[in-house]
């Protein structure tokens, strides 16, 4: 075995990301501290071909040394957008027929291997602070929560851990045939 060189990669270049169809997941980062945390994301979302991260609150936005650190070039494919309140957000994001999904533990929640998509319904995934996690009044708006299953002791993982994680899964359901 032989690890493959850049070169051997096809990756796309930014005009070709641009022109790629798009798997139909808006993430929305609330109230996102860590600087890292929100490069992280961006690098998933241009992995796997995101419409658009909506970032909200005190959320840092591109261009920021420390995002770049970690995004490693996607705020310059990842289509991103910012918005003071996240409520907003979700009530326009509902308008447009997008189901709106906290990832979050809360009564009533889809663990993610449960949740069942519909390939022609586009999602957007409400992910929040590092420590409180989607507001209440946010999650209250949503159509539905989707809990990543956890049994240790913390039940709580990293906001990009989550993103990559649900991400993943959400991809392979929407776009593979597995």
């Amino acid at each position: 075995m032989r690890k493959l060189e850049n070169s051997e990669l096809e990756r796309k270049s930014i005009e070709d990301f641009k022109k790629s169809e798009k798997t139909p997941l808006i993430l929305v980062l609330d109230d996102i501290r860590s600087l890292h945390n929100i490069g992280s994301v961006f690098r998933t979302a241009d992995a796997f071909l995101i419409e658009k991260i909506i970032l909200c609150g005190i959320t840092a936005t591109p261009p920021n040394k420390e995002i770049h650190k970690t995004a490693l070039g996607a705020t310059e494919t990842v289509t991103w957008e910012h918005h003071e309140n996240v409520l907003e957000v979700i009530a326009d994001l509902k308008k447009e027929n997008i189901m709106t999904l906290a990832i979050e533990q809360v009564e009533s929640s889809v663990f993610l291997q449960d949740f069942k998509v519909d390939k022609t319904q586009k999602y957007a995934l409400i992910f929040g602070n590092e420590v409180y996690g989607v507001a209440q009044e946010a999650v209250a708006l949503c159509d539905g929560c989707i809990e990543i299953p956890q049994l240790g002791t913390k039940h709580s993982l990293n906001i990009s851990v989550s993103a990559g994680i649900v991400v993943w899964d959400l991809f392979k359901k929407l776009k593979w045939n597995l």
